[in-house]
């Protein structure tokens, strides 16, 4: 749950309950990331958390296709007073957070939008911390467990936010979760689960289908220990937005989040270079209560998020 609404106090709450909470690291500095880690286990007490790293690889962009991009927002830009950055490319810090991840040793590392070297693997499992890959089908699986992954976090098209998939250029499958989860459990790796996982219920079933566990993100959006900004937070409970759509409009990843304005604006597969072009525009649009124009991540399920203490909402999961 990068970008906001990953707090040490979100995990710390969610990991009193007996769940496995975990820390984002995407998109903070390394020297943030540190700290977040040490302040989650100030407050865990000893109890397991994770944190989730992305691994960004470089790849080639269509110039001429940013630019057009570019002109396309540029009148919403002017509107909230933004100016749009130039797209450039960062591998979020990766080596940087992975040392402090081997150095401060969380019970659990998670990988998204990227799958590690063997050696990364090899070098958690010698300092006695599981992994565990995003995957959204079963070639991405099947990489992952013979890299060495300990865990697949299967995620299905019915999730919110960025979609797990290896490639930025790759559009993810609408094969259902459960369907997933049929899929990929010959391979032989613990699978968690994710994506649209709203109630009571909708836990019980992937456990039926093999998960080992539930891997819960919108449900926690409105949580009062999350970081969830208050234009999301509202957009979430609002009757203006019916719908959900996958978009690169945002980052130039596939990402599903509220159909808004900028949502249905036809992007190109560019990550992060679409990222840190409008990463500003977003953050003012946002402060400016301007919901049609930033992004509001949300899964299909996101009508079932209901705010209110973290621990209560996981315990109306828990079958």
């Amino acid at each position: 749950m990068a970008g906001g609404p990953s707090t040490p106090e979100l995990v710390a709450a969610v990991t009193r309950t007996g769940a496995g909470g975990f820390l984002a690291a995407g998109y903070l500095a390394p020297e943030a990331v540190a700290a977040q880690l040490r302040r989650t286990a100030e407050l865990t007490h000893g109890r397991p958390f994770g944190v989730n790293l992305f691994v960004v690889e470089e790849t080639p962009v269509d110039e001429a296709e940013l630019q057009r991009f570019s002109a396309a927002l540029e009148p919403y830009a002017r509107e909230v007073g933004a100016e749009l950055a130039e797209p450039t490319f960062d591998d979020d810090a990766f080596a940087a957070k992975l040392d402090i991840v081997l150095a401060e040793r969380p019970a659990w590392v998670s990988f998204t939008f990227g799958c590690p070297d063997a050696e990364v693997f090899t070098a958690l499992a010698d300092r006695g911390i599981v992994s565990a890959q995003t995957v959204t089908d079963s070639d991405e699986a099947r990489i992952a467990a013979e890299r060495g992954a300990d865990v697949l976090v299967v995620q299905g098209p019915e999730a919110g936010g960025h979609r797990g998939t290896l490639r930025a250029d790759v559009w993810p499958t609408d094969t259902p979760l459960v369907e997933l989860l049929q899929d990929i459990a010959d391979i032989g790796v613990p699978m968690v689960a994710a994506g649209g996982i709203a109630t009571r219920a909708d836990v019980r079933r992937v456990l039926d289908h093999g998960a080992r566990a539930a891997q819960i993100g919108t449900a926690l959006l409105l949580a009062d220990e999350a970081g969830t900004n208050p234009t999301h937070r509202a957009a979430l409970r609002s009757e203006e937005f019916a719908t959900t759509v996958v978009t690169r409009a945002f980052t130039g990843r596939p990402a599903r989040g509220l159909a808004n304005t900028v949502a249905r604006l036809e992007a190109p597969a560019a990550y992060p270079h679409v990222h840190t072009m409008t990463s500003a525009f977003r953050k003012a649009a946002a402060a400016q209560g301007r919901a049609d124009l930033t992004h509001l991540w949300a899964g299909l399920r996101y009508r079932e998020a209901q705010p209110g203490p973290a621990a209560g909402i996981i315990t109306a999961l828990v079958p």
